[in-house]
């Protein structure tokens, strides 16, 4: 198939990326570089930088593809600022980067693209969860703009289904980490600047980039006091966007909007993940304790029973330190070139 990967000179975007071109598929990334690295898209792949607040370029973009003889069969659709906290201070540029630009090309994709996407969503659509494992069809109420940037896209989404045949599969997944591998190594990792994901920042330490790895609380109710969140691993995540691009052919999808959790299941501690990398990297790792962050929820866990039972999604990497061992290789190959 020939696919149009918006976003994929990003962390996850590129790793799809990478797995489309592995199976045969013929993507083209499409990215500003704004956050994305043009290092992150695989070489063997079509590249395209522009904006997708600029309808006409998108356009450009489909009806050259036609005139190729090349149309898109579908679209996979990453392109997004991720940063939470930023959002409850810049909530504008989430606005218009994460909605108001899938809009336009949701118009691009009326005027002269295909009817099939795959949409990156969050699990930040759910908000403070009221039970856990976090189910589907849980309250989506959102407590930052982030998830309630990508909300605004999944109600799109409905309507654009109901009113144009448009059919989409969203996908709302947690906190991905590693580093895929394959027949070159580990070749992408996660990293943003400034950086505020977990284990990249705990990964910092082992390597002597950061002094320590702060803690924020430790007095919740979990059985160490410490946060717990569900980690999947990037190349699961990316077996995912596949599979859910191969369930909109059939002739179910027509008929309904395909939503989907995807997490590891069972969710670890922040001190769990810090022991895994202590185990993994063989450094101390010092950690400091700091007062809660506000907004915190104690426990976010997804369950993923639907994509595995209607998906037929097989996660590779079940465990922590699977997880954190792969993006440790990424970071010291990265950090030490």
């Amino acid at each position: 198939m020939r696919i149009l990967v918006t976003g994929g000179a990003g962390y996850v975007g590129g790793t799809v990326a990478g797995l489309l071109a592995s199976q045969g598929h013929k993507p083209m990334v499409l990215d500003n570089l704004n956050h994305g690295r043009r290092e992150l898209v695989p070489a063997d792949v079509d590249f395209v930088e522009a904006d997708l607040a600029d309808i006409t370029a998108i356009e450009t973009v489909f009806k050259r593809a036609k005139q190729q003889g090349e149309p898109f069969d579908a679209v996979l659709h990453f392109a997004a600022l991720i940063e939470a906290g930023e959002s409850m201070v810049r909530p504008e540029i989430y606005f218009r980067n994460n909605t108001a630009s899938t809009l336009a090309l949701f118009e691009a994709i009326l005027a002269e693209g295909p009817r099939r996407l795959v949409f990156s969503s969050t699990a930040a659509v759910y908000g403070e969860p009221e039970s856990v494992p976090i189910q589907e069809n849980a309250r989506l109420k959102p407590t930052n703009v982030y998830g309630e940037s990508k909300l605004l896209v999944e109600q799109m989404l409905a309507w654009f289904h109901r009113i144009h045949g448009l059919r989409s599969a969203s996908l709302r997944y947690f906190n991905v980490a590693g580093a895929p591998e394959g027949r070159h190594g580990v070749t992408r990792g996660e990293a943003h600047e400034p950086e505020s994901h977990l284990i990249p920042l705990i990964l910092d330490v082992a390597l002597g980039r950061r002094q320590s790895i702060r803690i924020y609380g430790n007095d919740y109710p979990t059985a160490d006091g410490t946060c717990i969140r569900d980690y999947i691993h990037v190349s699961d995540l990316a077996d995912a966007h596949l599979l859910a691009l191969q369930a909109l052919e059939s002739e179910a999808a027509g008929q309904e909007r395909l939503i989907f959790n995807l997490g590891n299941g069972k969710g670890f501690s922040v001190l769990e993940v810090i022991e895994s990398a202590r185990r993994v990297t063989g450094h101390a790792i010092p950690a400091e304790v700091h007062p809660r962050r506000p907004g915190d929820p104690a426990v976010l866990v997804a369950s993923s029973e639907k994509a595995i039972r209607e998906l037929h999604w097989k996660p590779r990497y079940t465990q922590l330190d699977d997880i954190v061992r792969t993006a440790w290789l990424w970071h010291q190959k990265r950090y030490s070139a």
